[in-house]
């Protein structure tokens, strides 16, 4: 994986090609007043900025970004004491190699792409389609197909899909109440439910939900240890599978609408983050008795329904998409414990994100109560659940935030700045979902183009590939 040097102007700022540089001051994301004292926007700071000594210039001011000749220079002089770059020093350079080259077309298909994610090491990849396709693809092994999956019992769509964590299994929900596993590890290629694999059911419905094709999966996550399944639902309800008893262990009765996203906090898996249709992000502990529906917290800001929920995975930060065209950065020790109803619609009741364009009277509207330390604005979040993401640890430092949107294109915002840093076009159609690499300066796309495309830098300078034509089948909005 090449990691040569980019352009000095794109770090600074500079105007290039697809759409990587600084927004102008009007279309500048809005970010809550303040921002910079807060906790979190250091943390980044210190997890993607390089030592003190390596800022500064001959005048004693400290500048940024440092250049990647400068960086060696000072390793080798020991600046930092260890002879070695810290962590934080190869955040700095590898934050700036970002994948906004290209794209080169891993697959097209003739249905719409909803689901995308890499595998936690980074050698597999997933991407989900409405056609009842799922396909993982080898990165390691120049992106060949590993394994063609045709979902069972499937209803209108892939919902989600999430990779055990030693990735052997595979789970995949749909708009009905039963999530299937697949054994991702064993050797058949084409896994066709019940004919060459067996899908096994994992059933959600219960005496209280009534099942039924009613009864929809919008989220499932495995937990850190593959033994629990974290799934939200259309009930307003959030459950537990366990894996080794076989049955739902914990049906929370989370919400007042629909919930779209649910995931865990940590690794320990006590603390649970969910989104909702009822305008309100919550904050869950297993712990304490959560089954009569009681929240530890509650985070309002949001105008619409939350889309998706992305955990910085340190229990106490994470990120929102919402129908109001907005990310939202929270802190869960701002939370609140006695807000008891949804949060007040500010706009008109008859819009619709399904089929509407959002009220132009709308965006800039604030929540009076708004809890968020930050608000990240510029894509479009309409007729679908669109996703949005931290940037990996280990190469950026979750320097930045980034998002499909309704628009055809992806966004990538830096977390302490706002700054949009990069816009990346080239689907056709809405961008659902899109995943960065844990390790290396790549991200994939997924669109209802039926295109899933890799962004990469440096890129190879060649072209995306030419266009075919696509046959179109109804498009669902969930």
């Amino acid at each position: 994986m090449s990691r040569s040097g980019k352009d000095r102007s794109i770090c600074e700022g500079g105007s290039t090609s697809k759409g990587l540089g600084a927004t102008s001051r009007r279309e500048r994301n809005v970010v809550a007043s303040g921002y910079l004292d807060h906790e979190i926007f250091q943390l980044t700071r210190l997890r993607s900025e390089p030592n003190e000594l390596l800022r500064c210039t001959v005048m004693g001011k400290s500048k940024l970004p440092v250049s990647s000749a400068k960086m060696l220079a000072g390793r080798e002089c020991n600046y930092s004491g260890r002879g070695r770059f810290t962590s934080a020093d190869c955040c700095h350079i590898l934050s700036r190699y970002l994948p906004v080259k290209g794209p080169q077309e891993i697959d097209r298909r003739t249905s719409c792409a909803y689901v995308s994610l890499f595998s936690a090491n980074g050698s597999l990849c997933v991407a989900g389609f409405q056609d009842s396709e799922i396909r993982i693809y080898n990165v390691d092994d120049g992106w060949k197909v590993q394994k063609d999956i045709v979902a069972r019992s499937l209803h209108w769509t892939i919902t989600d899909a999430s990779l055990s964590p030693d990735q052997r299994y595979l789970v995949y929900s749909s708009m009905c109440p039963v999530v299937h596993i697949v054994n991702v590890a064993s050797g058949t290629r084409e896994s066709h439910a019940n004919i060459t694999e067996i899908h096994e059911g994992l059933d959600f419905s219960t005496g209280d939900n009534g099942g039924g094709y009613n009864f929809s999966i919008f989220s499932v996550k495995f937990s850190a240890d593959g033994q629990e399944l974290l799934a939200a639902s259309n009930d307003h309800c959030i459950y537990i599978y366990d894996l080794r008893e076989n049955k739902v262990t914990l049906r929370i009765g989370a919400h007042e609408s629909d919930v779209n996203s649910v995931c865990f906090a940590d690794e320990c898996g006590n603390l649970i983050y969910s989104g909702s249709d009822d305008n309100l992000c919550k904050v869950w502990d297993r712990r304490c008795s959560v089954s009569n529906g009681q929240a530890a917290g509650v985070l309002v800001g949001h105008l619409e329904g939350i889309t998706f929920i992305d955990s910085r995975g340190d229990g106490r930060y994470f990120i929102s998409n919402g129908k109001d065209q907005a990310i939202k950065l929270w802190d869960i020790r701002k939370m609140s414990s006695n807000v008891t109803r949804t949060s007040e619609r500010l706009r008109n009741s008859d819009w619709d994100y399904r089929w509407m364009e959002y009220p132009p009277h709308a965006r800039n509207k604030k929540h009076p109560n708004d809890q968020s330390l930050a608000t990240y604005k510029g894509h479009s979040v309409l007729r679908t659940l669109i996703r949005c993401h931290f940037s990996p640890a280990y190469s950026t430092g979750q320097r930045y935030i980034y998002t499909g949107s309704s628009d055809a294109s992806v966004y990538i915002y830096d977390l302490v700045s706002g700054d949009q840093v990069a816009k990346l076009d080239h689907h056709e159609d809405i961008v659902r979902d899109c995943s960065w690499h844990p390790y290396y300066p790549m991200l994939i796309s997924s669109s209802w183009d039926g295109v899933i495309a890799r962004w990469e830098f440096p890129g190879n300078g060649q072209p995306a590939n030419p266009s075919r034509p696509i046959r179109r089948r109804r498009r669902y909005f969930y």
